[in-house]
């Protein structure tokens, strides 16, 4: 009679799962490779499908829109000319780009004075006060909208001064105020952590050698500091912009939605739905076209983004 040699702790009854589990338990490189393969074409999948369904819509002829498949019923690549054509989408992208760029700016500069307090200075009260700024930083723009609005509407009293009056908030609907003000306290907390953890870790003899030198504490922050930490104030930047440049909430509600009023990009894609008709081929062809700018500022940094994440995780 025929024997049959099995290994200790296995069995000819034994399923594939259980078989599958002993071969990555011996083989747990093969086992991880599996998985970086099998997350990797998830994560492909779920990001470049929306962009793939996007250039569907785009290339669709207007008249052939109904039953879509996953390969455009027609090809129309026209529609990336009449969109700028039926409205001034490119104004729509420069006014998002001229608000996103102030922002940061805004959001950078404030957010080096206070990452250098935070990381570099000792006072009482340190840590709660990041911890606030940082809860803050959660919370969802949402529950911001009717204060907001209320506000830079001109609709809420300040103060009332016998000899002056009443003194009511500004009134910048359609202007880029009504939106940079709030982008700016919305992205503050998340740049003030990113260079807080950066600045922390420049060695104090460096700013010592600038102090020597004749430097004042802010002369060492933008000659030593900052330079020292430009990938974290690279992925501040990065991250401030693209944030900016993809709002919706505020975006919307800010302006009226007409480009000659700083109404962004947001606006200059929903402008392509009219009362009694929807061009969704030219939504989708604006859509793509406006994503372009966070695509080109991502290719161009990544270097410095991946670098600024996993050096400010770490402590030298």
């Amino acid at each position: 009679m025929a024997s049959q040699t099995v290994e200790e702790g296995e069995s000819d009854d034994d399923g594939p799962i259980a078989r599958r589990t002993r071969e990555a338990i011996r083989n747990p490189d093969d086992a991880y490779q599996f998985l970086f393969y099998v997350v990797t074409a998830f994560f492909l999948v779920t990001t470049l499908f929306p962009f793939y369904w996007l250039l569907v819509l785009a290339l669709t002829p207007g008249d052939r829109m109904t039953n879509v498949g996953l390969v455009p019923n027609g090809f129309n690549p026209y529609s990336f000319v009449e969109m700028f054509q039926r409205l001034p989408f490119h104004v729509y992208m420069f006014n998002s780009i001229v608000i996103a760029l102030t922002t940061t700016v805004i959001v950078l500069l404030v957010a080096s004075f206070a990452g250098y307090a935070f990381g570099r200075l000792e006072f009482r009260g340190k840590t709660a006060l990041l911890l606030v700024l940082l809860a803050i930083s959660y919370f969802p723009p949402a529950a911001f909208i009717i204060p907001l609005f209320q506000f830079f509407t001109g609709n809420v009293e300040l103060l009332t001064l016998p000899a002056v009056g009443t003194i009511s908030s500004p009134n910048w609907f359609n202007t880029p105020g009504a939106m940079v003000t709030p982008f700016s306290a919305l992205f503050l907390p998340l740049s003030i952590f990113i260079l807080t953890t950066f600045y922390s870790q420049i060695p104090d003899g460096l700013e010592d050698a600038a102090r020597v030198e004749g430097a004042t504490r802010i002369g060492a922050l933008f000659r030593v500091i900052i330079p020292l930490s430009a990938p974290g104030v690279a992925t501040a930047g990065v991250l401030t912009f693209i944030g900016v440049y993809n709002e919706f909430f505020i975006s919307f509600l800010m302006t009226d939605g007409q480009a000659q009023n700083w109404a962004p990009i947001v606006w200059g894609v929903v402008n392509y739905q009219g009362q009694y008709q929807a061009f969704y081929n030219l939504m989708a062809a604006a859509s793509i076209v406006g994503v372009l700018p966070v695509v080109i500022l991502v290719v161009v940094a990544q270097e410095r983004i991946v670098s600024g994440l996993t050096a400010g995780a770490l402590k030298e």
